[in-house]
């Protein structure tokens, strides 16, 4: 018998990291930093390193046990719950992938004002909005004519995310003074320089932080798509672990490090990308120059390749009968025409939103991560139960911890995205509604029941946005 074609865990290891690391990298540091000081920003990490860790163990299991779910980690979804848990889940999916465009388009915005501030100003007035929205029709006419994120071109976007951050992480270490480091490790000095901050317990500055870290973790599922090119089940096994273990050290030094060459005020002052902003303080504009060149390629990159993404989840639920047979029709060149539009009518429109709000980038990208702990949250419950089914004991706590995890996310650090993300299922019921119509599905009264629940909370969410107790501003 031939041994089975694939690759070792180094080089499975090595894409995994590859794929994963996007915009967010690049901005984490003043997020982070308004969030918490040092000390809790550490330990939240150690917290989010256990819970993506679970996340990936499940996934990985679950591809190699359940290799005929094919349509998305959503079919996990399906496998649990049924067509709605699938559509829930894909629903959820597909809200996060163009929410995430709209949060490269704001920290692309930005990086390009650093270039021209009198344009773009801080990458959130009309102008940047506009060119967005321009960027955001090319892409989607490039991707509608077929021509998706080639392999030499997500070279080019790998090359200006690493050269950027290895510099980066060089000039942190040379400027890096443990005096300032220390002077205010757990948080329980307010800053005069501050006006974005606050004084917190540890347990605050924690809670607040897994959103932040969450949102460089998205598109973390991919690595169990890759984990299918490996040799053996145990190489898969490995990289997943040595992927998010060396993932976890980039992310853990670029944005805990940075406390040693500027106070948490400083940092948290610094604006997008924050990189840029450091680089500025540690060697001057060509510093800054370098990092916004770099993000700004990068983005357009990823950006490309999230095109296509929302609209492809769109097109495996209309496939899997959870959407109307329209929404997956293809074209000549084997791209989902209507889905890309419906997609990229909506992020011109949310666009907008970003005149109204304070800090857009962080804006969108909680709801980005909002919406993909959904789908996270019913892998870690599935992983559960399929564990529990084949009595595999270790397999099961690897998913009660990830489940535990999301929940925690949800509930402590993301319940006020979570309920706006909620309206969003709305108008995504309607439609859910007429596929079953087309399909001849009849809906049960459990899936009455759970889609009342949330539009329960939908109008909940609303009110509370109304009258202020959740901000968007």
């Amino acid at each position: 018998m031939s041994e089975k074609k694939g690759i070792n865990t180094t080089e499975l290891t090595l894409l995994i990291v590859g794929s994963t690391i996007g915009s967010g990298v690049f901005g984490i540091t003043s997020d982070l930093a308004t969030a918490a000081a040092p000390g809790p920003a550490i330990i939240a990490w150690i917290i989010v390193g256990i819970g993506v860790l679970t996340l990936v163990l499940s996934l990985t299991n679950l591809s190699q046990k359940r290799p005929g779910l094919d349509s998305g980690i959503f079919s996990y979804a399906a496998a649990a719950f049924g067509p709605l848990g699938e559509f829930i889940s894909g629903w959820a999916y597909w809200l996060s992938a163009w929410l995430g465009n709209i949060a490269f388009a704001t920290i692309m915005m930005s990086a390009l004002g650093t270039f021209f501030p009198s344009l773009f100003a801080n990458g959130q007035n009309l102008f940047s909005i506009i060119v967005a929205i321009i960027l955001t029709w090319v892409l989607t006419f490039l991707v509608n004519r077929g021509i998706e994120s080639a392999a030499f071109i997500n070279s080019i976007g790998t090359i200006c995310k690493i050269i950027p951050l290895v510099v980066f992480v060089i000039c942190v270490i040379l400027g890096f003074k443990a005096k300032i480091f220390t002077a205010n490790f757990w948080g329980n000095v307010t800053q005069n320089l501050s006006s974005k901050i606050e004084t917190g317990s540890i347990y605050d500055q924690v809670k607040a932080s897994i959103m932040v870290m969450m949102w460089l973790f998205v598109g973390v599922e991919g690595a169990s798509v890759l984990s299918s090119r490996a040799k053996t089940r145990t190489d898969a096994e490995r990289a997943s672990i040595f992927g998010l273990v060396s993932l976890l050290v980039i992310y853990i030094v670029v944005s805990i490090l940075p406390y040693g060459v500027m106070t948490r005020a400083q940092l948290a002052a610094g604006g997008q990308p924050a990189l840029g902003a450091i680089m500025q303080h540690l060697v001057g504009t060509w510093g800054a120059a370098l990092t916004s060149i770099g993000l700004i390629i990068s983005v357009l990159v990823s950006w490309l390749s999230w095109t296509m993404l929302p609209a492809e989840s769109l097109m495996l639920m209309a496939d899997d009968e959870t959407l109307p047979t329209s929404w997956g029709k293809l074209n000549d060149k084997k791209a989902p025409t209507r889905a890309l539009i419906i997609t990229g009518v909506l992020q011109s429109i949310f666009l907008f939103s970003l005149l109204f709000t304070t800090y857009a980038y962080n804006f969108a990208y909680t709801l980005c991560t909002a919406a993909i702990l959904i789908c996270y949250l019913l892998v870690g419950i599935y992983q559960m139960m399929y564990s529990w089914q084949h009595q595999e004991w270790g397999q099961f706590v690897i998913g009660l911890i990830a489940t535990l995890f999301e929940l925690m996310a949800m509930v402590l650090s993301g319940w006020k995205e979570i309920m706006v993300v909620s309206v969003g299922f709305i108008p995504g019921f309607f439609f859910y509604v007429q596929a079953c119509k087309e399909f001849h599905h009849s809906i049960t009264v459990k899936e009455k029941w759970a889609m009342g629940i949330i539009a329960v909370f939908a109008v909940i969410s609303l009110v509370l946005v109304i009258n202020g107790t959740i901000s968007i501003n």
